[in-house]
């Protein structure tokens, strides 16, 4: 008598897996829709998981942060090379500032 492995439970396991795993970006975009990443606080990795901000536009960020002191106000990241008003809209809502 053979000795079969329990593919239907392991095929189970795997596939709860994958959709879990397929599921976390939108989750996380939820995560930060309600807490949002303060612009004034974040660092480069926390803006590099903003929709539209690469390391080149984060470290952007961060310089301008450091060289004219903390952002005011959303908007005030339009003063920032790379960033125009397509891009501020698409993060309404995931960002903060407050110091």
């Amino acid at each position: 008598m053979k000795r079969r492995l329990c593919i239907p439970g392991t095929m189970v396991l795997l596939t709860t897996l994958l959709c879990l795993m397929m599921s976390l970006p939108a989750l996380s975009q939820t995560v930060l829709a309600q807490e949002g990443i303060n612009i004034n606080t974040a660092s480069v990795d926390q803006l590099t998981s903003l929709p539209g901000i690469g390391s080149a536009k984060a470290e952007a960020i961060v310089a301008h942060r450091k060289e004219h002191g903390v952002f005011t106000r959303v908007t005030d990241l339009l003063e920032v090379k790379g960033i125009g008003p397509n891009l501020l809209e698409k993060l309404e809502g995931l960002i903060t500032v407050t110091e």
